[in-house]
């Protein structure tokens, strides 16, 4: 067992005020990132199944606040909440926002590969 700090993850993405720390853990991958208020993901994830982000998400909202785009509708989390973001949705910062997810790797290095390339 071991504790993480935001610094050890390596820097997956960073730019624009956006900085997103991966790594792998087992099957799965702990993310953890920050978003400048404003930012939209949407944008970076088109060309994606939908133009959304196609991997799951189980995670916890640090601080800040932010609106999850999906095909269903929007809905807004804010911090102190923990999510499970299904397949098929976009993020979209209303404040400077920080939050934690844990998320399948494979799936998860898909879409990092793709936001790198955006």
């Amino acid at each position: 067992m071991r504790a993480i700090d935001r610094t050890d993850l390596p820097m997956a993405i960073e730019g624009g005020g956006v900085e997103f720390r991966t790594d792998r853990a087992g099957e799965n991958s702990i993310a953890w990132v920050r978003l400048p208020a404003g930012a939209d993901l949407r944008p970076g994830l088109a060309g994606l199944p939908g133009d959304l982000c196609s991997c799951p998400h189980w995670g916890y909202m640090i601080s800040g606040r932010l609106v999850m785009h999906t095909e269903d509708g929007d809905s807004t989390y804010e911090a102190g909440q923990a999510f499970y973001w299904a397949p098929g949705h976009a993020p979209e910062a209303l404040e400077d926002c920080e939050y934690l997810d844990v998320s399948p790797t494979g799936e998860l290095e898909q879409v990092v590969r793709h936001l790198q390339g955006a």
